[in-house]
């Protein structure tokens, strides 16, 4: 899941941006929401949070920093000024990267790689026996071969494959995919995307990587 902080409409920009037709979940917030938030957030809901968007609200420049106390996940600002002193001004702040508004969803979500292999803590692509995962909006490969799947299997594949080795349960996955405020939306949705997600890598792959175990949750096998 992708935050988006800015003080205008946080939830209509993330529209705009187009995270939803790359089926990336966004939660868009009031910078004095966010403040609150990020300080008492459980540690499982920021563990879910990919990256944080600051968009334009008042003393932004020292968000970075509140963010960076709780959570190593990316810091990107936007800068429609495009003014140099304001882009200096926010690489001081701490902030990762900054990019010109307006901006393309796909400029985002490469910066935010980009950012993660710099840290080491994502290579270009993450690789699960058979299974190779972008997280760029690309389809997954499997088998050698590319395999289309709807954006909601493709983001629970990716989050399986990070977690390669470790059993992750049914509210983290969905936490992933739609999102922590996503009060409409039934948990158990996810049940239902990784049943038909199994049936397509068994199809392709021969066998069912996914291992599930009631109330434990869900492992990614070595295939």
């Amino acid at each position: 899941m992708i935050i988006i902080v800015d003080d205008c409409d946080a939830l209509e920009r993330a529209d705009t941006l187009g995270f939803g037709r790359e089926g990336i979940s966004t939660e868009g917030l009031a910078a004095s929401d966010f403040k609150e938030w990020v300080r008492t957030a459980p540690e499982p809901e920021l563990a879910a949070v990919e990256a944080f968007v600051l968009g334009q609200f008042d003393d932004r420049r020292f968000f970075p920093k509140i963010i960076k106390q709780r959570t190593h996940a990316p810091v990107l600002a936007l800068n429609g000024g495009r003014s140099l002193q304001e882009t200096l001004d926010l690489f001081a702040s701490g902030v990762d990267d900054v990019i010109a508004d307006p901006t393309h969803i796909h400029e985002i979500l490469a910066r935010i790689k980009a950012i993660k292999r710099r840290a080491g803590s994502e290579p270009a692509g993450e690789v699960s026996g058979q299974i190779l995962v972008f997280g760029d909006g690309r389809d997954p490969e499997v088998g050698g071969e590319p395999l289309h799947l709807p954006r909601r299997e493709r983001r629970i594949l990716e989050y399986l494959v990070s977690n390669k080795g470790r059993r992750v349960t049914k509210g983290q996955i969905f936490n992933f995919v739609y999102g922590l405020f996503s009060e409409d939306i039934d948990e158990n949705v996810i049940e239902s995307h990784i049943s038909k997600l199994r049936k397509r890598l068994r199809h392709r792959l021969g066998h069912d990587p996914i291992d599930s175990q009631r109330y434990l949750g869900y492992r990614l096998n070595d295939c």
